[in-house]
């Protein structure tokens, strides 16, 4: 038993933006100090006595020892309560849990990677995830970087968060689509050996800055020679990506390596993209069977090559796609690139009229989502 402690209230000075710690037990509230120090966070500790219910309320996440489960039930239902256990012997435990409306009972150590990621997540601000929309091409030269690149400069010029992640080494890169490629920010083969937890807002801050583009964050490849990225970095990345909200557009090679598999398994919904003609068609049919082996939602882009050329409904149907639309050619697309115009930005033109068309069909309003760019 920990012995009685005076009440008192704790927090690394007035600014403590991690969560609200409520225990009298002293081995526990150094366990949950431990935690909440490697989550990189500064809790509010609360010992021995119930918070102000302005604290309670207001917290991104609230602590609770069971010592203090019953003296906080009277708080308030709200979200984001776990109620620490004290021994796994006591089934008393699951009543209180109810009583104080926690969402999940939590023991530790057994826990302490879960709830390390919960309190991450708290420390991050995380709301909603980000929709995640993986591009790629039915054939070479599709038009599937293009199409990635205007989807995330449509997105951040409404001033949602967006990141652009570029799944495809022999792309050419997609910083030079941006005009970003002499900006110093880390790239791909800075963060391959990421594993586990990667900060969203760590890594947005790392990564190039974007001329009048500041809520578009690209990670992208060098000049070297790494041509693979392990499936663990891929993963890593693209979840601190997510848990930042917004809108994260990857562009993912044709042949899917074990990392472009990663990248679809986690998007929400893919956009193949198939320029009118039968052996784009027929390649695009071997891309889209392994694509939805992934991922269930794949949609095909169309791109019109020709006057009278394969109708886009029939193409979709015979790719068993839905139909996102079709995406006319575009009038000095290639000599913006040159001039590190990046694509998406001609008000009026076809890339921004479907991407926005697009957009506006998956992603909720932006005053919905809070949707400012850190």
């Amino acid at each position: 038993m920990s012995t009685p402690i005076a009440d008192q209230v704790t927090a690394e000075g007035p600014a403590a933006t991690g969560p609200l710690v409520v225990t009298g037990d002293d081995d526990l509230a150094e366990h949950l100090l431990r935690v909440c120090a490697a989550a990189g966070t500064e809790p509010r500790l609360i010992r021995g006595a119930p918070p102000p219910r302005e604290l309670w309320e207001a917290a991104p996440l609230v602590l609770v020892g069971d010592d203090q489960a019953e003296r906080c039930a009277g708080l308030g239902r709200r979200g984001g309560v776990l109620l620490l256990g004290l021994d796994l012997d006591d089934p008393g435990v699951w009543v209180r849990a109810v009583q104080l409306g926690a969402e999940h009972v939590l023991f530790l150590p057994d826990a302490e990677a879960w709830l390390l990621d919960r309190i991450a997540d708290a420390a991050e601000g995380v709301g909603s995830p980000a929709v995640t929309v993986a591009v790629l091409g039915g054939r070479g030269g599709a038009g599937a970087s293009t199409l990635a690149c205007a989807l995330a400069v449509t997105a951040a010029r409404t001033g949602r968060r967006t990141m652009l992640l570029d799944g495809d080494p022999l792309g050419g890169g997609l910083d030079i689509l941006l005009g970003g490629e002499t900006a110093r920010g880390l790239r791909w083969p800075d963060l391959a050996g990421s594993r586990g937890r990667v900060s969203g807002a760590e890594l947005a801050r790392s990564l190039p800055a974007l001329k009048r583009l500041s809520a578009l964050s690209c990670l992208s490849w060098d000049r070297g020679d790494t041509l693979t990225v392990p499936p663990a970095a891929m993963r890593s990345v693209l979840a601190a990506s997510r848990r930042r909200g917004g809108l994260v557009v990857v562009d993912v090679p044709r042949h899917l390596d074990p990392a472009a598999g990663q990248a679809l398994e986690q998007s929400d919904l893919a956009l193949l993209v198939v320029p009118a003609e039968l052996r784009a068609v027929a390649a695009a049919d071997r891309v889209a069977a392994a694509a939805r082996m992934r991922l269930g939602d794949v949609r095909a882009v169309v791109r019109p090559v020709r006057a009278g050329g394969l109708p886009a409904h029939r193409i979709a149907r015979g790719l068993r796609l839905e139909l996102a639309g079709e995406l006319e050619p575009e009038p000095g697309l290639a000599e913006d690139v040159e001039k590190g115009v990046p694509p998406g930005t001609r008000d009026g033109g076809p890339l921004a009229r479907f991407c926005a068309s697009f957009l506006n069909e998956v992603l909720p309003p932006v005053s919905a989502v809070g949707g400012g760019a850190y």
